[in-house]
């Protein structure tokens, strides 16, 4: 699919540009369900609140902010997998499509082992982004968002998304891939995936205090406690990269999931009652994007 684009569109721009269509569809199509699931003023219940890490809820303002935000990061992320395509037209790396004469064995073990390195690679450069002041300089931008609704999964700076996505370009030139599938990788997994962590709502099926996956409230900690020189949870799927660079929160601070506070009584029906639910459906009126407070989005010192 990736590579008749490619062929039709006859450029790199072409290319870039038809890419960034389709994932500006996708990423409104992942994460506008879930956003109007958790975050309508109808649906939120009582049942759901209780699983949410932050029991307070973004503003539509904020909401706004990261729509902008993710649709800036999008027209970077859609670069690097545009020029692996257009390198390859011309004979240059190793990106195909479709099969490619390569078994099945071939294609899943490059899968796991592109998972695998994208997602160390993932946490390294996260936190790189914590750690050096230079790339905090870009990252900070994503910290605005302290509490993250499914808009905020690339609610990135260009230089930050350009290079979360450079996999797209590097791995390609380094080993013979299927790009279909390097960006089915990034695009259902990741994102997907992504959307999860950022949805600002735990899950009964998995507790945040398991030993190997990282879940929303790990993100949600990392956006709510997470700054210079302090990268809390910077994993995507794996614990492990945290654990073994001791860069999980400290739990001599004391957990704040919402698992714990529901054992500690905090998640109580009166407490809901007090919560103030935004009316999000002021996002659908034009009125409320015509506005030049649609583009001051201020980074977190």
């Amino acid at each position: 699919m990736l590579c008749e684009i490619n062929q039709y569109a006859g450029s790199f721009i072409g290319t870039w540009a038809y890419l960034s269509v389709l994932e500006t569809i996708f990423l409104f199509a992942v994460s506008t369900p879930v956003f109007y699931h958790y975050y309508a003023r109808r649906n939120v219940t009582y049942d759901k609140w209780i699983y949410k890490s932050n029991p307070k809820f973004p503003t539509p303002e904020k909401v706004r902010d990261e729509i902008v935000q993710m649709l800036k990061g999008m027209l970077c992320a859609t670069i690097c997998p545009a020029l692996s395509l257009h390198l390859a037209s011309h004979g240059y790396g190793n990106a195909f499509c479709g099969w490619g004469d390569r078994s099945l064995a071939y294609h899943l073990g490059t899968l796991v082992f592109t998972w695998m390195v994208s997602d160390f690679f993932e946490f390294s450069y996260h936190r790189l982004g914590h750690v050096d002041v230079k790339w905090w300089t870009h990252h900070r931008h994503h910290h605005v968002f302290h509490n993250p609704s499914p808009f905020s999964v690339i609610a990135d700076e260009p230089v930050d998304q350009f290079f979360r996505s450079s996999p797209l370009l590097i791995l390609p030139l380094l080993f013979p891939i299927n790009m279909d599938l390097l960006f089915l990788l990034f695009g259902l997994f990741f994102y997907i995936y992504g959307v999860y962590l950022h949805c600002g709502y735990e899950h009964s099926f998995i507790s945040p205090h398991n030993g190997f996956i990282n879940t929303s409230f790990q993100h949600y900690a990392h956006h709510a406690r997470s700054s210079m020189n302090t990268p809390y949870h910077c994993g995507f799927f794996f614990k492990i990269w945290d654990q073994l660079f001791g860069t999980t929160y400290p739990e001599s601070k004391g957990c704040f999931c919402a698992e714990c506070a529901r054992k500690n009584g905090e998640r109580s029906l009166e407490e809901f009652k007090k919560v103030q639910i935004p009316d999000y459906s002021i996002l659908l009126k034009p009125s409320f994007w015509m506005t030049f407070d649609t583009f001051k989005i201020v980074a977190k010192e």
